[in-house]
């Protein structure tokens, strides 16, 4: 009898749950960003967190639980139960680059909710430099090997693989050195210190405007609106895309009625005319995708990214 009791209201629990969502949010919500408070991610989801707020009437905590590249803020989540009120917004690196490191959590398994922004990584060169197009760049880098160095946000990143995929392709040698941020690498190139970067496009653009940098390629699939004469990696090597992303995902289990409700809820909040301002100021371009979108953007970049590993990898043994 009770065997039977509690079947019945196991069933009753799923039939309700999408009526539910109905209804939802009763309670505060979390949203869990894996880095310091004041960076991109975390100015980006404070923004929508405004409008979630105004839109809901509930309270919109955002959590910083940053270190060791994210992960520790993304095991978080992966271990928090699904109860529809904790999420994460994430970066490019967490979820889609496998970096070897030992992870307690399957980064397929989260719930994608929304892709919420994009923005294409540029490769730059300090002015000191004697190249003006990627083809000058290798060529240079073939005459002199090991001459000339990159710098990046540190090892795993979308910016440091695109420069190792491009070394492994061009058949070139570029020296790495890492930074612990994108922030003091950039202070680098521009003071000199390195000579090339591939690097968020944010950044660069008002360096680039100035002379201080030039930039010699995008990592979009097209050419940028924000440097409208500057040639897409495509153009040049079929296929090569390196950009970053943000985007929300919820712990595994989480209910597609809440998924959907949620995504719905952070598209409209990024279209709120000052959010757009600010994203648009910040050279970010606005997505705002259906859960179902995210999933299968997310399986391309899983993909692009691994084929760059295997390709670097096999430079690296030869």
């Amino acid at each position: 009898m009770l065997t039977r009791l509690f079947g019945l209201l196991l069933a009753a629990t799923f039939v309700l749950s999408p009526a539910c969502a109905q209804d939802y949010p009763g309670r505060p919500i979390t949203i869990v960003v894996p880095a310091a408070a004041g960076g991109g991610l975390d100015r980006v989801v404070r923004l929508i967190a405004e409008r979630l707020r105004a839109k809901w009437g509930q309270p919109v905590v955002i959590e910083n639980r940053g270190g060791a590249g994210g992960v520790i803020g993304t095991e978080f989540v992966a271990r928090a139960a699904p109860d529809d009120y904790t999420f994460l917004f994430v970066g490019t690196g967490q979820l889609v680059i496998d970096r070897n490191t030992k992870v307690n959590y399957d980064p397929v398994a989260f719930a994608p909710v929304s892709l919420v922004t994009t923005a294409p990584n540029v490769l730059v060169v300090h002015p000191r430099v004697a190249a003006g197009t990627v083809q000058e760049l290798i060529a240079l880098a073939k005459a002199h090997p090991d001459r000339l160095n990159y710098a990046s946000q540190g090892i795993g990143t979308t910016q440091h693989l695109s420069v190792e995929y491009l070394k492994s392709v061009a058949g070139i040698n570029i020296v790495h050195v890492p930074f612990g941020g994108g922030a003091p690498a950039l202070v680098a190139l521009v003071g000199g210190q390195v000579d090339v970067m591939f690097t968020e496009i944010s950044g660069i653009l008002q360096h680039v405007r100035t002379g201080q940098l030039r930039a010699l390629a995008v990592g979009s699939e097209k050419r940028n609106v924000l440097l409208p004469d500057v040639p897409a990696m495509s153009e040049l090597l079929p296929d090569f895309v390196s950009m970053t992303w943000q985007g929300l995902v919820a712990p595994p289990g989480t209910p597609p009625a809440i998924t959907a409700k949620v995504s719905a809820a952070v598209a409209e909040a990024i279209r709120h005319p000052e959010v757009a301002k600010q994203l648009v100021e910040s050279s970010l371009d606005l997505i705002g995708s259906t859960p179902e979108e995210m999933a299968a953007f997310m399986r391309v970049e899983r993909e692009r990214w691994r084929k760059v590993m295997r390709a670097v990898a096999a430079t690296s043994a030869r």
